[in-house]
C-alpha cells in the first residue's frame, strides 16, 4: 500500500516542499518512514478493545449478523437480517467483512473481532492518507500533525472500532481527494494530469457507491465543482476526464445493481433510495431528527482534542481564504457540512468525511512559521469567545479523563488502579496543554493534548469499557441461554429462544441468529405449543402479562436465572429472567425391572 501511495506521490515533478531532484528523493524517503511510523502508531492505538468489547451501536450487530448469514447461506447478492431483507446500503461493506471473517474460519463467525478488521485497516489507511495529502499541501510536518489530529479525535477513535461502513467510506473519500490534489498541483505546474490520476478518482467514487450509495458523491463531486464555481474555472474538473470517467464508477456498481434489482424485484431501490436515503432528508429517522447546528455544537467533543486548535485558526483561515490550498480545503468542508446540517436525520458520523480536511487545514496553518499567534485576534469579543471555548475544551478533556474511573465506580462499584493512574496522567497532560494554550504556545499545547488523548483511549478501551458488565446485557443473556440450552439438550436437540423484552440486534448476532424477537402473546403461544423446546426471556415489566397469558395453561414455568443491567440504547434498567417449562410431566419414566 505504501508503494502504491508513493507511486502516485512521486509522479509529481513539482511540490511546495521539494526544490530539486536530489532533495526530493531524500525527503520522500524520510516521508515514507514517517508515514509508515504514523500508520503503525494509528494501528496500535486503534487496536485495544477490538475483541474485548461486545457489539455496541445497533447498526454494528446488524452488519455482523447479515454478513454471517451471507457466509452461511452463500447468498452474496441479497442481504438479510434473520428472515427480513436488509435493503439499506449496497453490498460492499458486507463483502469486505465476509472476506475478513472467511479468512479466520467458521469458528469465529459469531465473534465480533473478524468483522472489525476492515474498519481497523481502513481507518489506519485514512490516517496515512490524511498525512500524505497534508504533506503535499503544507509540508511534511503539517502532514504528520494532520494525521495525529485525525487519529486522536473522539469520533475517529469510536468509528475505527465499529464494524460499520464509515471507516471504509472515509478511505474512498480520501483517495478521491488525493487524486484531486494531484490534479490541482498539475494545474499549478501547468503540466498535464496523468490518466491514472483520473482513474483513481473515479475508481474511488465507484467503490464509495458500492459502500454507501450516493453519499460518496457529496464530498467527491462537490469539492471540484464548488472550486470551479468560485474560481469560474472548470479546468480542474476537466483534468479528471468526466466525459468517460463516470463509466469507470458505473462499471463497478452496475453489475450488482442489476443483480439485486432482479433478485429483490426492485424492492432494494424502493427501500434504500426511497425510504432510507430520501427519508433521512425529509424527516428524522429512528429518533435522530435534530435542528441545524447540531454538528457545530458537538464538534467540541467529536474532534477533541483538535477542536480548540481549529477554533483558534479561524481568523487565520479568514485571512488566507484566497490562498489556493485553503480555498480547496474549504470547498471540501463547507458543502458537505451544510448538506448534513440541512437534512433532518443527524448522526455524529455523517460529517466524518470532512474531518481529514479540518485536520489538514488546522495543522497546515499551525505549522506556518510566519504566523504570529500572539497577535492573532484583534477584537475583544473574539478573544472573549475563544477564552470560553478554551475553558470548555479543558472541561471536556477533564470529563473524558475522569469518565473511566467514574463509570467503573458508578456502574460496577469497583476501583481500578490502572484506570485511576491513566486518568491522572491524562489530567496532568491536559493541565500542561492548558498552560501552553493560555501562553499561546499552540504547538506545545497540541503535542500535550495529542499525548493526553493517546493515554485516554488506552485506559478506556483496555481497563474500563470491556469491564462495564452492567451495560453489556447481550453477552450475559447469551451465557444464561446457553447454560439452559446445554441442560435441556438431552430432552430437546433444537430449542427455540424467544426474547420478549430485549430486542437488541447484538443478542441476535451473539446467539447466531437463532432467537425470535417477539411479543408476549407469541412467546406464550410457542411455550404452550412446544413446552419442552421453548425458552423465553422476559423483563420484570412484562412478567405480569406473561403469567396472565399462561393462567389457563395446565403446565408450569420455572425461572433459570436472571440478568440485570442498563440497556444503553434506550437508557432502560432491565431485569430479564429466563423461563422454561417444567418438563417433568413430559419426560417418560423408565420402567424398573
Amino acid at each position: 500500500m505504501l508503494k502504491f501511495l508513493f507511486w502516485l506521490r512521486d509522479s509529481q515533478t513539482d511540490s511546495p516542499i521539494f526544490t530539486n531532484g536530489q532533495k526530493s528523493q531524500r525527503n520522500t524517503s524520510l516521508q515514507k518512514k514517517s508515514l509508515a511510523l504514523l500508520g503503525l502508531v494509528a494501528f496500535i492505538l486503534f487496536l485495544p478493545g477490538r475483541a474485548s468489547i461486545p457489539p455496541f451501536d445497533r447498526d454494528e450487530p446488524r452488519y455482523m449478523q447479515a454478513t454471517a448469514q451471507m457466509l452461511e447461506t452463500h447468498h452474496f447478492i441479497d442481504i438479510h437480517f434473520q428472515d427480513k431483507p436488509r435493503y439499506v446500503q449496497p453490498a460492499g461493506i458486507y463483502w469486505l467483512e465476509a472476506a475478513s471473517a472467511a479468512l479466520v474460519g467458521p469458528r469465529y463467525w459469531h465473534s465480533v473481532w473478524p468483522y472489525r478488521i476492515p474498519s481497523l485497516l481502513a481507518m489506519t489507511l485514512a490516517v496515512m492518507l490524511t498525512a500524505l495529502i497534508g504533506s503535499m499541501l503544507f509540508g511534511q510536518i503539517a502532514g504528520i500533525w494532520a494525521g495525529l489530529l485525525l487519529l486522536t479525535s473522539v469520533l475517529v477513535t469510536a468509528e475505527s472500532r465499529m464494524a460499520t461502513i464509515d471507516s471504509c467510506l472515509l478511505v474512498c473519500v480520501l483517495l478521491a481527494q488525493l487524486a484531486l490534489v494531484h490534479a490541482l498541483q498539475d494545474r499549478q505546474a501547468n503540466q498535464p494530469t496523468r490518466i491514472r490520476t483520473a482513474v483513481l478518482y473515479w475508481v474511488s467514487i465507484g467503490c464509495g457507491l458500492m459502500l454507501k450509495g450516493p453519499v460518496i458523491l457529496i464530498p467527491s463531486l462537490a469539492t471540484p465543482l464548488t472550486l470551479a464555481l468560485i474560481e469560474k474555472n472548470t479546468s480542474l474538473w476537466h483534468r479528471l476526464r468526466p466525459s468517460w470517467g463516470w463509466l469507470i464508477a458505473a462499471s463497478l456498481t452496475l453489475p450488482w445493481l442489476v443483480a439485486i434489482g432482479v433478485v429483490s424485484h426492485g424492492n432494494f431501490f424502493y427501500h434504500s433510495v426511497g425510504k432510507n436515503f430520501l427519508g433521512k432528508v425529509a424527516s428524522g429517522q429512528e429518533s435522530h431528527g435534530l435542528w441545524p447546528g447540531y454538528y457545530l455544537l458537538i464538534f467540541l467533543l467529536a474532534f477533541w482534542p483538535g477542536s480548540y486548535f481549529t477554533a483558534r485558526i479561524l481568523p487565520e483561515i479568514w485571512r488566507q481564504k484566497r490562498a489556493l490550498y485553503v480555498r480547496y480545503l474549504l470547498c471540501w468542508i463547507v458543502p458537505h457540512w451544510l448538506v448534513f446540517e440541512t437534512i433532518a436525520t443527524k448522526l455524529p458520523h455523517y460529517v466524518l468525511p470532512v474531518y481529514p480536511a479540518i485536520a489538514i487545514l488546522t495543522a497546515g496553518l499551525l505549522t506556518q512559521r510566519q504566523i504570529s499567534w500572539q497577535n492573532g485576534l484583534r477584537t475583544r469579543w473574539g478573544r472573549f469567545l475563544l477564552a470560553l471555548y478554551r475553558i470548555a475544551w479543558c472541561l471536556v478533556g477533564c470529563l473524558l479523563a475522569c469518565s473511566g474511573p467514574f463509570l467503573l465506580w458508578r456502574l460496577e462499584h469497583r476501583l481500578s488502579c490502572p484506570a485511576f493512574l491513566l486518568a491522572a496522567v491524562v489530567l496532568c497532560l491536559i493541565g500542561v496543554a492548558a498552560v501552553y494554550l493560555w501562553q499561546e504556545k499552540l504547538r506545545y499545547a497540541l503535542l500535550g493534548s495529542v499525548s493526553a488523548a493517546a493515554f485516554l483511549y488506552t485506559g478506556l478501551f483496555i481497563f474500563v469499557i470491556p469491564h462495564l458488565q452492567t451495560i453489556w446485557l447481550a453477552p450475559r443473556l447469551v451465557s444464561l441461554v446457553q447454560k439452559a440450552l446445554t441442560e435441556n439438550k438431552k430432552n430437546c436437540p433444537r430449542t427455540q429462544v424467544f426474547s420478549v423484552s430485549f430486542s437488541e440486534p447484538s443478542l441476535v448476532f451473539l446467539l447466531g441468529g437463532h432467537v425470535h424477537l417477539t411479543s408476549v402473546e407469541q412467546a406464550t403461544n410457542a411455550l404452550q405449543k412446544d413446552p419442552r423446546c421453548t425458552v423465553t426471556l422476559v423483563d420484570r415489566r412484562e412478567q405480569p402479562a406473561f403469567f396472565n397469558a399462561l393462567k389457563h395453561w395446565q403446565g408450569k414455568v420455572i425461572s433459570q436465572g436472571n440478568v440485570s443491567g442498563l440497556n444503553y440504547s434506550n437508557g432502560h434498567l432491565l431485569t430479564i429472567s429466563l423461563y422454561t417449562a417444567d418438563i417433568t410431566p413430559y419426560v417418560k419414566e423408565i420402567p424398573h425391572h
